[in-house]
């Protein structure tokens, strides 16, 4: 289980979490997926320019074992072109079925202007020639800035009801483990995922890891499967029914360190809930300021967001202190 030492932080919260920032906690999701390629090494560097305290990522593992930086687990037609520059018409292949030079083909670089999905970031500059980074070439990419404490929020991207989209949850799991371990960088990753599966065996593999329980309820994407009869297949075993369908309590139960809740599902009362319990409450994915101010004021301990160049604005504004900038060439 997850070591939890109780003390104050900036937001009411808990501190002290190996692998959690401390203060509030600026999150660049993707990187800053507003701004630049998602999950991308010109990503990272953007956001590390701007000054966050976390990068937030995710990963899958190729057919030769390699550990990726990419979000679906398949190659989607909203970002990815193939080596002789045409858009993918549809879905492309599973990345488990692609070694890493196969991976590395694609140029990710930009987003696909027919999309709804390039609607929504407009301000997204291209940069054609990006490729899928390993997970080995984030973290170089952060030495390199100079970035001694700049955290990681490493979202394992696998899916119960589809498993031949990943390895199974302890082999995904080793895998993303022998990276960090290989670099370093235990003290300052959280690994974070909707298959609490995942995490689960995360904290039998390496115990003095953070992990991070995201949950969401919504008809697009549901892990909690409040009411519905037995454990949802998400959570490992887990009845969020048999806590007073309270995400924080199964999440205690579990032994996580974090609730990664979306953000339009928590309140100052579920937050307080789970603060008391010793958690620390991130939420995603927020945009809006005006939403960013209200989160802070209900108590929550770090928002995830693809424009961090909005939460330090609003930060600031309000006297919390915000992480220095580390610029750095991808």
């Amino acid at each position: 289980m997850t070591t939890v030492i109780a003390a104050i932080g900036i937001a009411g919260g808990v501190a002290g979490i190996s692998g959690a920032a401390q203060g509030f906690d600026l999150q660049g999701h993707r990187g800053t997926r507003g701004l630049a390629p998602e999950n991308s090494l010109p990503g990272f560097a953007k956001a590390l320019s701007i000054g966050v305290s976390t990068l937030e990522l995710d990963v899958g593992v190729t057919k030769d074992g390699h550990v990726v930086v990419i979000h679906n687990p398949r190659m989607e037609p909203e970002i990815a072109r193939t080596p002789d520059g045409k858009w993918l018409s549809e879905s492309g292949p599973a990345i488990n079925s692609l070694t890493l030079e196969e991976v590395k083909s694609f140029d990710v670089g930009r987003l696909n202007p027919v999309t709804r999905y390039a609607k929504r970031y407009p301000d997204q500059q291209a940069i054609d020639g990006t490729r899928v980074p390993t997970l080995g070439e984030v973290f170089e990419l952060v030495a390199r800035s100079g970035n001694t404490v700049v955290r990681f929020n490493i979202e394992s991207k696998l899916n119960p009801d589809k498993p031949e989209l990943s390895l199974p949850p302890v082999d995904f799991a080793r895998a993303v483990l022998d990276v960090v371990h290989k670099y370093k960088m235990e003290n300052r990753v959280a690994i974070q995922s909707f298959d609490w599966r995942t995490l689960q065996e995360v904290q039998r593999l390496a115990p003095e890891m953070t992990t991070s329980y995201l949950t969401v309820n919504q008809r697009w994407l549901n892990n909690l499967q409040i009411g519905e009869p037995g454990p949802s297949p998400w959570m490992s075993g887990f009845d969020v029914d048999n806590y007073d369908g309270s995400a924080p309590r199964a999440i205690r139960a579990a032994g996580g360190a974090i609730w990664s809740s979306y953000h339009k599902e928590v309140s100052a009362d579920s937050i307080k809930i789970a603060h008391d319990l010793g958690l620390l409450v991130k939420v995603w994915t927020v945009n809006d300021a005006g939403r960013m101010g209200e989160l802070i004021d209900m108590g929550v301990d770090g928002i995830i967001t693809d424009y961090p160049n909005v939460l330090r604005d609003v930060l600031s504004k309000r006297g919390i202190a915000v992480p220095s900038p580390t610029p750095v060439t991808p």
